[in-house]
């Protein structure tokens, strides 16, 4: 016979399985094993029956029970005889089996063993001793936790007592770079026991010393937050002091016990610099200004949030700032593609973005969490206490940069956005900065930075054109000093003028420095609403205009128009430079002409510049059917308020199309 209670109550005879009986009989006589070979009395096997409510008649359906395992364990066994293994007396009941009968004992007597060969520093032989043991524990003392109602004492006695032995095997484990051996079962007494904060601090080290670093990680960020979640408390001394030992180690397989690791190498994935970087001297000093501040203080990362118009330069200007700043970052600089505006993929999701960056740092595939949050707090976790640069390129959005950040202080990070991310600003304290069109100055420095002083030189007047004609936008610039290179600057400047200020002088080959493909990317994120917005902006309304300026374009009242406006600068295709007040840059005006005219809408086009005239020039009749509206004539269409015709000639005086 043998009698197992390290795991579900079970009783095997010459090797088969006896069935028990009942739930009641099994919680019997798994508390008779628990209590190995002592006494139990009727009292507590009443207790652990019926929790304290016991009915009238407990102490005779205890004997029933009492008799009907011991059948079961002898079967043929005369009613009313004690038999050969449960035995009764005046102090209750117990089970009478000795060490190769029940596996508590012989495990009690391996671990003694273990012990004692560890303290001779007979250590292989403990180990083995330990894992032995080990492999005698099949879970929960009795399958309690599925038969009891309650947790009784003896039953948490022998867990606790399993436990002990666990920790003990896994630390010489560790020790002797055997912790592979013992993970097993410390995995699993660890989720029966999470918040053993000892057996946790013991698994940390061994999944560490087997070379899971990125687990130990996460599994000790979970632990502190549960801690604190749900008791208010933070990790005990023991567990601090073996996450921070985890640190020390380099992702891979590292021995706790002092082996040497060798180096890594730091990231390094900042794209090249424009060896010809020029202007943005301003912008620069707005963007650091804050960095050195916070960076004294030491309390948390700095965020850089760089946004503007598409083709602006935001890629560009970031990169040359963080190169300016590498040396600074000595354990390394990331760079990752957010996708945010591409119009072939879909914005890349924070957890394939916390892979890439993972996987950067060193960490193994295997040992990344499939968990985003859990990826999110390894991440944090594995920047802890290095000087690390984060560049996030072309963010969608605030939801997408969220998990990205540092936790701890030390480190930068840059962030590019099309959109403003005020959020970051008001959860992360970010910086946010929106770059502006080139100076007229700094756009023909960038023109000689590229072709040469003594070539432009040479042209004045047709440098002066071209730079007027790009508007100070970089990315046009940029593809103009391409051309040059093949073309003269006079013939370049011609082609500008002819086209009428349309696009086809800033064509290139690549989708990723055609000025109209780049705009593309932002009008294709656009709702229906924003984009027919947008296409209106092609229509005469000055070089600036208004809210109320946008609803009389489209025929709606201002507070409709409020929802498209915004998500136009939100996309970065329009400017709000003072409140209430917006604008859009030349050439993007001239993209929207272009939509305008391949949507073929021509009547709604004349609609809308009817709306605008009365808009502006209230008691001019709007068309043939200035009723059309509902507004009474004088009126605006978009508000219902009358105007003022001096003012309205006025505005509409300066209303040049750009």
């Amino acid at each position: 016979m043998c009698f197992g209670v390290l795991g579900p109550v079970q009783v095997r005879r010459q090797g088969a399985e006896i069935d028990l009986g009942p739930r009641q009989q099994r919680l019997i006589l798994a508390l008779l094993l628990a209590n190995a070979g002592q006494p139990v009395g009727i009292s507590d096997i009443v207790d652990v029956l019926w929790d304290q409510r016991p009915p009238p008649s407990a102490v005779n359906v205890v004997h029933r029970y009492v008799g009907a395992i011991r059948r079961a364990l002898e079967p043929g066994l005369a009613a009313r005889s004690a038999g050969r293994w449960l035995l009764g007396d005046a102090a209750g009941y117990r089970i009478q089996v000795d060490a190769d009968e029940l596996d508590l004992l012989r495990v009690r007597r391996l671990a003694e063993q273990a012990r004692s060969d560890e303290e001779a520093g007979r250590l292989t032989e403990a180990m083995s001793a330990y894992e032995t043991a080990l492999g005698r524990w099949r879970g929960p003392c009795a399958g309690a936790p599925e038969l009891a109602t309650f947790d009784h004492l003896a039953f948490s006695a022998v867990d606790h007592e399993c436990a002990d032995l666990v920790r003990a095997a896994a630390s010489l484990a560790v020790r002797l770079d055997r912790a592979r051996s013992v993970l097993p079962v410390l995995r699993r007494m660890a989720e029966l026991r999470p918040w053993d904060e000892a057996l946790q601090a013991q698994l940390l080290l061994a999944l560490s010393a087997d070379g899971k670093r990125a687990e130990a990680i996460t599994l000790y960020q979970d632990m502190r937050r549960r801690l604190a979640d749900e008791l208010g408390v933070d990790p005990d001394e023991e567990l601090r002091e073996a996450f921070e030992l985890v640190l020390r180690q380099t992702p891979g397989r590292a021995r706790i016990a002092g082996a040497p690791v060798t180096p890594r190498v730091p990231p390094a994935q900042l794209p090249a610099d424009l060896p010809c970087f020029t202007g943005r001297d301003g912008a620069r000093r707005r963007t650091l200004s804050p960095v050195d501040d916070q960076v004294r203080a030491g309390v948390s990362t700095p965020v850089l949030a760089i946004d503007g118009l598409p083709g602006i330069g935001k890629t560009t200007f970031a990169v040359h700032l963080a190169h300016h700043l590498a040396d600074s970052y000595p354990d390394g600089q990331l760079y990752v593609d957010l996708r945010g505006f591409d119009p072939d993929q879909v914005p890349l999701p924070p957890a394939e973005a916390l892979h890439l960056l993972l996987t950067a740092l060193g960490v193994p595939d295997a040992e990344i969490p499939a968990s985003p949050h859990a990826r999110s707090g390894l991440y944090r976790s594995v920047l802890a206490g290095r000087r690390i640069l984060v560049l996030l390129d072309n963010a969608h959005d605030v939801e997408q940069v969220r998990p990205l950040l540092p936790g701890a202080p030390g480190g930068l990070v840059l962030v590019t956005s099309r959109r403003r991310l005020t959020g970051l600003a008001t959860a992360h304290g970010a910086h946010l900065t929106t770059l502006d069109v080139l100076p007229a100055e700094d756009a023909r420095a960038l023109l000689s930075a590229r072709l040469g002083a003594a070539r432009t030189a040479d042209d004045p007047r047709a440098v002066d054109e071209i730079v007027e004609r790009c508007g100070g936008l970089p990315l046009a610039l940029a593809v103009v000093a391409a051309r040059a290179l093949t073309h003269r600057l006079t013939d370049i400047a011609r082609e500008l003028r002819t086209t009428r200020g349309g696009l086809d002088g800033f064509a290139c080959d690549d989708p990723g420095s055609d000025v109209r493909t780049v705009f593309s990317w932002s009008y294709q994120r656009l709702s229906v609403r924003a984009a027919r917005t947008f296409r209106l902006l092609a229509l005469p309304t000055g070089p600036d205009f208004t809210l109320s300026a946008l609803a009389g374009l489209a025929g709606v009242p201002p507070a409709e128009m409020r929802a498209p406006a915004g998500e136009l600068v939100r996309t970065g295709l329009v400017t709000e430079y003072r409140p209430g007040r917006f604008a859009a840059h030349g050439l993007i005006r001239a993209y929207a002409r272009e939509l305008l005219r391949s949507h073929g809408d021509a009547p709604s086009r004349d609609q809308s510049a009817r709306r605008l005239v009365q808009h502006h020039r209230p008691n001019r009749p709007a068309g043939p059917d200035p009723a059309a509206t509902g507004a009474p004539r004088g009126r605006s269409p978009s508000t219902g308020r009358r105007r003022d015709p001096v003012t309205a000639r006025g505005w509409c005086s300066r209303s040049a199309d750009p």
